[in-house]
């Protein structure tokens, strides 16, 4: 069995294990080794588990080389360093697109289903505002606010989609033109593995992953029972910002929206709002060669040649993981620093 197909058995274990996997694996074991553990640990009156397992990944890393589907394991290099740094980030990520649209600087833009034009309008106009500067905009190409800011996103940039389905089992299914032009220049990408229909509870799951991908969230039009305050609270836990749209009161369609700014959240009336809370100004579109200031705490803590996880360079320059990831993309964007697998990074010497 390979090292893939056990990573894809991990995903196909209940989601309460998925955090206990998430700890051996930061804590160096293998994903085989992780497997064995849990299954040893909670299953150990059923022998056959761990075969039953083992046979669903394969049947579907079968499907999805049939569909054109990558699977981006968490030890690969190319899985998204932002998701590294959530509690239970997910075993394998499935995507559909360009894998490379995961390694920039995101912000998610989510909110009601049923949104009004004047939410819609907003969602598409933040959404091509934030994607012609560079920005990934990450939604869940859901009814609504959700498509519109992947539409606005696709007239000026690059735009994610994160599903509570298979990444070949896309729902809604009249959103299937949107997520096929979606793919061109982003990715659709799920936690779950192809086939997998859509059911009630996978939704609040994946909003994990969006807050997750992302830098900061964006609430436009969410109601006080909205899935989009889930979302905002993952964003929390995570240690991301928290950003609100405000809309008419009278409605009662903002309520949500409203507590969040009440409670503190950053009021967004254009994408310059959402740039200069982030402080990315133009570094987002910023590729220059070459080294960073030789003064750069970041960069000081790491060695070539020596890999380092994103806990270790935390440790040793006093930032925050989420403080830290930001600067550390930026490093990375002027080729001063590689991420390689596992979540790790390493500094690069090398001249224009």
């Amino acid at each position: 069995m390979t090292d893939l197909q056990n990573f894809i058995a991990l995903s196909l274990l209940p989601s309460w294990s998925w955090l206990r996997a998430a700890e051996r694996l930061r804590a160096g074991d293998t994903a085989e080794a992780t497997l064995h553990g849990l299954l040893a640990e909670h299953w150990r009156d059923q022998p056959d588990k761990g075969p039953t397992l083992r046979a669903r990944a394969a049947a579907a890393l079968r499907r999805a080389q049939e569909h054109g589907i990558a699977a981006v394991p968490w030890s690969d290099a190319q899985y998204p360093a932002a998701l590294m740094t959530i509690a239970d980030p997910p075993p394998v990520i499935w995507i559909r697109g360009v894998i490379d649209a995961l390694s920039s600087h995101a912000v998610a833009i989510v909110g009601s289903r049923a949104g009004s034009p004047y939410a819609l309008a907003v969602a598409e106009r933040l959404a091509e505002d934030l994607a012609s500067r560079g920005v990934i905009v990450v939604s869940g190409l859901a009814r609504g606010v959700d498509s519109a800011a992947h539409r606005g996103a696709l007239k000026s940039g690059t735009t994610v989609a994160v599903l509570g389905s298979g990444v070949d089992v896309l729902y809604p299914p009249e959103h299937a033109p949107l997520a096929r032009e979606i793919e061109k220049q982003g990715a659709v990408i799920s936690e779950l593995v192809p086939g997998t229909p859509p059911q009630q509870w996978f939704f609040p799951l994946r909003n994990r992953i969006i807050s997750g991908l992302s830098r900061a969230v964006v609430v436009i039009e969410a109601g006080q029972k909205s899935g989009s305050l889930i979302t905002a609270r993952c964003a929390l836990e995570q240690g991301r910002d928290v950003l609100a749209v405000p809309g008419n009161v009278l409605s009662g369609r903002n309520r949500g929206a409203h507590a969040l700014l009440r409670d503190g959240a950053t009021i967004v009336e254009s994408a310059d709002d959402i740039l200069e809370e982030l402080d990315l100004g133009t570094a987002a579109h910023r590729r220059t060669c070459g080294g960073a200031p030789p003064a750069d705490p970041v960069l000081a803590c790491l060695t070539p040649g020596e890999p380092s996880d994103l806990d270790e360079i935390a440790e040793r320059s006093g930032l925050t993981p989420s403080k830290l990831l930001p600067r550390l993309f930026e490093l990375e964007l002027q080729g001063s620093v590689a991420r390689i697998g596992g979540g790790r990074f390493v500094r690069v010497d090398s001249s224009c």
